[in-house]
């Protein structure tokens, strides 16, 4: 069978074979082991609060599984735009809103809408490996640009002035960052955008961890950019990460004006509507009890951040910039492979640093963790992402487990 080129170009999403192999470990384990410990799962451990839950079976009771129009319900558009208004003082028209099938869904309508073949699209070197993946699907070519931590692990406006060629349609941003946790400052952003839209360009930024701001001067939308900037940026965001609804499938687009027709057609011929009962559900969401309980898990996951990171950079383990948003820390692990004399240097095709010491680290302590290898290109092997979507007393004793290998 002839397998089309683009499924052949779609990198192996590496940490899945880590995830395998972590649970083949567990599944082993004989009565008395320690059970691992997953830091490697980017999924809050809360799920849906309970208005969400009763507004689902409410939906399912009543017969509401009808197709909704491909922009999703209005009255999830207008519930989405009021949460704007109240958290960030923003004024978004319901009708520049579109509600999707997840994130990834968000993703692949933009990028069909907008990526022509052969367009460049410029990302930092660390993000999110899908988000490569929607640019290659509409035959777009992601072009990596490495960050550090002078930067924040962001792209500067400087890095896309530098990097703008020909072939550039445009950038690709994350703020906050899978898997940094860093966000753009604000006049950064501003100046990206305004360089971006001199030179005719698109800029898409993933704000799913928005909800999921710690610090003031970090937690704004794009979409509240000077200058109508806002208005002509692409927003992608989840109802995944901090209205706590992975399984649901539902996220949605800001989109400026003249673009929300062309990704309607597209929603309507690619996915005809986003889930249903997710959509009522989702509508429970806004609902006061709900937001305080959501405002209630923030302040839980920001009490992890406050705990775990400081006691990683104890154990050697340094995260060099403090994480303004989501439930990850990147952490600098040559010492550790030092330590344990794991080179950080390839041989042929096995990587080296923090993928061998992420199977080593499941093998010492029992503790799952994502190797760098998945997020770019630019020395992944210094770096491994844990995840602190886990509750304080698993944090407690993952640290208590590096310290004893240690």
């Amino acid at each position: 069978m002839r397998i089309a080129q683009r499924a052949q170009r779609v990198a192996p999403f590496y940490v899945m074979e880590l995830a395998k192999t972590a649970s083949e470990m567990a599944a082993r384990a004989q009565a008395g082991d320690r059970p691992m410990i997953y830091l490697n799962i980017g999924e809050p451990d809360f799920t849906a609060p309970p208005l969400v839950q009763i507004a689902a079976e409410r939906a399912i009771r009543d017969g509401r599984s009808q197709y909704t129009p491909a922009t999703g319900l209005p009255a999830l558009r207008e519930a989405i735009s009021g949460w704007y208004a109240s958290r960030f003082g923003l004024q978004v028209d319901p009708g520049r809103i579109v509600v999707t099938a997840g994130a990834s869904a968000a993703l692949q309508l933009a990028c069909l809408a907008l990526i022509e073949a052969g367009d460049d699209i410029l990302m930092p070197d660390p993000c999110y490996p899908c988000n490569r993946q929607f640019v290659q699907a509409a035959e777009g070519r992601p072009v990596l640009i490495p960050t550090g931590a002078d930067s924040r692990f962001q792209l500067s406006a400087a890095q896309v002035e530098t990097a703008w060629g020909p072939s550039t349609r445009g950038v690709l941003l994350a703020s906050p960052s899978n898997p940094t946790g860093t966000s753009i400052a604000r006049d950064e952003l501003e100046r990206t955008a305004r360089f971006v839209r001199e030179r005719g360009g698109i800029t898409l930024v993933d704000e799913i961890y928005l909800g999921l701001s710690y610090e003031d001067a970090y937690g704004h939308s794009a979409l509240g950019l000077p200058d109508g900037l806002g208005e002509q940026i692409i927003s992608v965001n989840s109802f995944s990460k901090y209205f706590n609804m992975t399984g649901w499938r539902l996220g949605w687009l800001v989109l400026p004006p003249a673009l929300v027709a062309p990704v309607e057609r597209l929603a309507q011929n690619l996915f005809i509507c986003a889930s249903t009962i997710a959509q009522h559900a989702a509508l429970a969401c806004f609902e006061a009890e709900s937001l305080a309980e959501y405002e209630r898990r923030r302040a839980e996951f920001k009490a992890r951040r406050d705990w775990f990171i400081p006691e990683l950079s104890r154990l050697g383990l340094t995260v060099p910039v403090m994480p303004d948003g989501a439930f990850y820390a990147w952490a600098d692990v040559r010492g550790l492979c030092q330590r344990w004399g794991i080179s950080t240097d390839p041989k042929g095709d096995t990587p080296g640093g923090s993928w061998p010491l992420a199977f080593e680290l499941m093998k010492r302590t029992q503790l799952a963790t994502t190797p760098g290898r998945d997020f770019g290109v630019a020395d992944p092997q210094h770096w491994l992402r844990f995840s602190t979507a886990n509750a304080l007393p698993q944090l407690q004793e993952a640290i208590a487990r590096l310290e004893a290998a240690l």
